[in-house]
């Protein structure tokens, strides 16, 4: 007999592409067969040192592309050579659990760094002098300041959610961040000054490249690509950049195998329609989005009173609570997850079932980053949106982005109510509808009474007496001032 550890066959569609045995076996440990599309663009691109911008669809191994050439290219024990940055902790989390999988027959190690952890926790990885670091950009910055790490090694960069990392929220720490890589802040000075010279000269020709190799490789990835964010990335990145998008990714951003629809239901009937559903579909796992944090909450306990098992995740939480909640939705220990969009990108979940908007983003792009939570890597799902009678153009936006049209659905038994007598209708921001409330006297606030002869709300005089008074009113004012004397 044959004491030999047997291990699942070698994935030939990878090896096709240039990948080294080692990783070739981790895939095989997690039961990669074939290369998805993404994957099959991007690896062997990155293997050859080009900067790259990558599209796919949510879903399809963007994380894996990038891993996989950055683990074959990295030199064991040069501290800090990759640097990966994306959006959230949870999508930090997601991102170095799937490193640590396909590096674990390779030397190459990897360290996650985020808010909402004491740096001194981090700081005891940090000390083995990881080869890739993985972070959001508050953390990386912080760290940086403090001299904790440094660039000087950086041979890889990757934006993960690149068209998040370069929103308006995110666009000075990233500069920030890049400015200390060396080489990007020479190219960033010159796109900037090539701008100003276009707009000076009307023309359109791009300038030929002033800054030659830096000496490191950039990488770019999202599911969805502006023109604007294209732009913007450019400005990182060593030319000629190679665009490389997944067939479908730029015409139809959402995976085909996510069945979407929407109801067409009052705000004041969302929770009934919810619960409903819910009980209708029964589904495996289920993320139910929320715009607000409070939303999360209040949706959270509505179930939990109606004997629907679920837990919230969204900002106001503790750093531990947040991984506690993540780990029991992975095990299984509950069903539904009521989220904010903290959540759209930095969950992996295989068994991920339905996704429902409960409130309908108000970026289209958040749509897309939703639902593709669920159908991943091959897997099948439900999407549905919950949509008022005033999110009709918002709709048509989401419907134009994904270049589909969304079919109506109904639940059976579910019909529409008339508003509750106490229903404003109040978006975030707008002053209350309806009545003004009656202003309140402060008498009436203290005492609940009005002093005789004064006009109270109503507009009557109000013949009640004054209030009681207190021990001090019951001194002489002449007894008084000779106290404090």
């Amino acid at each position: 007999m044959s004491d030999k550890t047997e291990h699942p066959p070698v994935p030939e569609a990878f090896a096709a592409l240039g990948v080294r045995p080692s990783i070739l076996r981790a895939l095989a440990e997690a039961k990669f067969v074939t290369p998805s599309e993404i994957q099959a663009l991007l690896i062997p691109r990155a293997l050859a040192g080009v900067d790259i911008l990558g599209q796919a669809r949510t879903g399809t191994g963007k994380t894996a592309a990038f891993t996989i050439p950055i683990l074959q290219r990295a030199e064991k024990g040069l501290s800090t050579q990759a640097i990966i940055l994306v959006p959230t902790r949870e999508l930090a989390v997601q991102v170095d659990t799937e490193i640590k999988r396909l590096a674990e027959f390779t030397p190459i190690r990897c360290v996650a760094v985020y808010g909402g952890q004491k740096i001194a926790a981090q700081m005891k990885f940090l000390k083995h002098h990881p080869e890739i670091l993985v972070g959001t950009p508050g953390r990386v910055i912080d760290l940086l300041d403090r001299r904790i790490i440094n660039f000087e090694n950086i041979r890889f960069v990757v934006l993960d959610e690149v068209d998040r990392m370069l929103d308006i929220g995110f666009r000075d720490d990233i500069r920030n961040i890049l400015s200390r890589v060396k080489g990007v802040s020479e190219r960033q000075e010159r796109h900037e000054g090539e701008d100003a010279q276009k707009s000076e000269e009307g023309s359109t020709k791009p300038a030929a490249s002033a800054v030659g190799p830096s000496g490191h490789q950039t990488m770019f990835v999202s599911a969805t690509l502006s023109d604007e964010i294209e732009r913007l990335a450019r400005r990182y990145m060593r030319e000629p950049v190679e665009k490389l998008i997944a067939p479908g990714a730029d015409e139809k951003p959402t995976v085909e195998n996510v069945e979407q629809y929407y109801f067409s239901v009052q705000p004041w009937d969302k929770y009934r329609l919810l619960k409903m559903l819910l009980l209708r579909e029964n589904p495996d796992l289920a993320i139910v989005f929320t715009r607000t944090k409070r939303g999360a909450e209040k949706v959270a306990k509505r179930l939990h009173a109606d004997g629907i098992e679920c837990r919230e995740i969204h900002g106001n939480l503790a750093q531990n609570k947040r991984e506690r909640v993540m780990k029991n939705f992975r095990g299984g220990k509950f069903d539904v997850l009521i989220a904010t969009d903290l959540a759209s990108r930095g969950i992996d979940v295989a068994d991920i079932s339905h996704i429902i908007n409960y409130d309908l983003p108000e970026d289209p792009e958040a749509y897309v980053h939703r639902i593709g939570r669920t159908a991943r890597m091959g897997a099948k799902g439900k999407a549905y949106s919950f949509v008022s009678k005033d999110q009709g153009d918002l709709l048509t936006k989401v419907e134009g982005l994904i270049n589909m049209i969304i079919p109506p659905a109904t639940v059976e038994g579910f019909e529409a109510s008339p508003p509750p007598s106490d229903w404003t209708e109040q978006k975030p921001g707008e002053l209350p509808q309806g009545p003004p409330k009656p202003i309140v006297n402060r008498f009436e606030r203290a005492y609940g009474t009005l002093p005789a002869g004064a006009t109270g709300a109503t507009g009557t005089q109000a013949p009640i007496p004054l209030p009681p008074r207190t021990i001090g009113s019951k001194i002489p004012i002449n007894r008084r001032h000779k106290r404090r004397r």
